[in-house]
């Protein structure tokens, strides 16, 4: 089963289960069975070994995962004092008074979303902390905010020089590249985060829902944000503190921003000497992230206990009830993580590679189109577009050699890119679409399927550009095309909605 269609079983079985169950912890957990069994030739101990021992132990021991974890557990401590502090409440009066409608609450999570393009877990958390009050002020269901919220996290950061992707993609270029300039290079060619943006502005403006999503909408005008019954905690903006300012959210969220960006940096040795955009591209986003939220919830205590507004104990009293906030969040990475080990265990990315390679010199013109299928398949399966990259852009880069400005190695890279963000967006097992169900505190089943129509409809469109410029060779003709195509979707859909409102 090593290196052949079998190791991709385990996740699209555990995807398969969690959309057609609802249930996502115990669908990981078959996939993650069913990759144990193929590792150890059905063998009972070494199943048992393989998951434990081999899968979730040593990715729970891994310390980048666990920088991670220790990051959402500091943010959900401060959500909790936040919202103790009634610091949510204050920004969620404040913002009433100058976001009047449904679609200026919407376009203001868009724009602090894209505002925030430094790391996607950094952005998918404070967006969702941030704009939660004001998207349920204005009866926004928490499915479209965990849409907004998932859209402006790896769509941004995937064509944004200074930010953790640009460094994971930096490192995956081969020796003697210079990776940022690679990935700067790319970026005219993402048309799956291009398109994505797009697409959520023009839907927010003309008002345009469909598929599930349209009955979660119409829900939310009636007053019911969820839908699904609602997660435990959900409603937590709707806190005590009746000394709130609108200062006690602005000044956690700007010291978590500042620190946070500090912290990556100096994860990346910018006081030893390196220029900032190489210590970007060094950094390490999780120690980073996790020295600068540590920094930021120190200085949120001490501002809240020195002004008075909440007292030590009840400040204490959110250590806890933080942790337990980000309990569903934390359970389903891990189970992710381990899963993806399993199909790791089992040679996916050799698959992958003996597949590009096999059809690299016989469809050069077609690879772009290709190459962002393979990815999207690839990152839906495993729930990581960092692993992709590590796997699809050097055998890219080995197929087509950048010397003589290679346009067509230019576009498989971001073909590569684009279908790896694509994937991830659309993967129940993704930690980014994970931490943005945290982050809009949504079902994260329900996140999973109001998403996907909208994220299916950019993929379509992104493969026909790859295959303009898979010939033309020319960024702007091929982005003009999926641009129009993309309109003219959007229009058509918005005309139906109309129409079937009369009827």
């Amino acid at each position: 089963m090593y290196a052949s269609i079998w190791a991709l079983v385990p996740p699209i079985v555990a995807i398969a289960l969690a959309l057609i169950t609802k249930e996502v912890y115990s669908s990981l957990f078959v996939g993650i069975l069913v990759g144990g069994l193929f590792y150890s030739n059905f063998s009972f101990v070494g199943t048992l070994e393989h998951i434990f021992t081999d899968g979730l132990i040593a990715q729970l021991s891994d310390s980048y995962n666990v920088g991670i974890l220790v990051f959402l557990v500091f943010l959900g401590i401060m959500v909790c004092l936040m919202n103790k502090a009634g610091g949510s409440a204050a920004f969620g009066e404040w913002a009433s008074g100058h976001i009047k409608t449904r679609v200026g609450a919407q376009l203001a999570t868009v724009a602090l979303g894209c505002l925030i393009f430094i790391d996607d877990y950094f952005n998918c958390l404070t967006v969702g902390s941030v704009m939660r009050p004001v998207t349920d002020r204005h009866q926004v269901s928490r499915a479209r905010l965990a849409y907004l919220i998932d859209s402006t996290a790896a769509p941004v950061c995937i064509i944004a020089p200074i930010s953790s992707w640009a460094a994971a993609v930096s490192a995956f270029a081969p020796e003697g590249t210079n990776g940022l300039v690679l990935f700067i290079r790319a970026i005219p060619y993402n048309y799956y985060a291009i398109f994505t943006i797009v697409m959520m502005v023009t839907l927010t403006i003309l008002k345009i829902e469909y598929g599930p999503m349209a009955k979660y909408e119409a829900n939310a005008l009636k007053g019911d944000i969820f839908t699904v019954p609602m997660p435990e905690g959900a409603a937590e903006q709707k806190a005590e503190g009746a000394k709130g300012k609108v200062v006690d959210l602005v000044l956690p969220i700007a010291s978590l921003i500042v620190c946070c960006v500090i912290g990556m940096i100096y994860s990346g040795r910018f006081f030893e000497g390196a220029s900032f955009i190489d210590s970007f591209a060094n950094s390490n986003a999780s120690v980073g992230l996790v020295l600068g939220s540590f920094v930021a919830l120190v200085i949120t205590l001490a501002a809240y206990i020195l002004r008075g507004v909440l007292g030590f104990k009840d400040c204490m009293s959110c250590l806890s009830e933080g942790f337990k906030s980000m309990v569903p969040a934390i359970m389903i990475l891990a189970l992710a993580w381990t899963l993806k080990s399993m199909t790791d265990s089992l040679g996916a990315a050799e698959y992958v590679a003996g597949i590009v390679k096999g059809s690299a010199e016989s469809l050069q013109n077609f690879l772009p189109a290709i190459i962002f299928l393979i990815a999207v398949g690839l990152s839906f399966a495993t729930g990581t577009s960092w692993g992709t990259f590590g796997i699809l852009i050097p055998i890219c880069l080995d197929a087509f050699s950048l010397e003589g400005g290679n346009q067509l190695a230019i576009i498989c890279v971001s073909a590569c890119m684009a279908g790896a963000v694509c994937g991830d967006h659309c993967s129940p097992i993704s930690d980014t679409t994970i931490m943005s169900s945290a982050g809009a505190m949504c079902d994260h089943i329900s996140h999973v399927t109001t998403q996907m129509p909208y994220a299916l409809t950019c993929a379509s469109i992104s493969f026909a550009a790859y295959l303009v410029a898979g010939f033309a060779k020319n960024a702007a003709a091929s982005l003009l095309i999926g641009l129009i195509i993309l309109f003219l979707c959007m229009f058509i859909l918005h005309f139906a909605q109309k129409n079937s409102g009369r009827e």
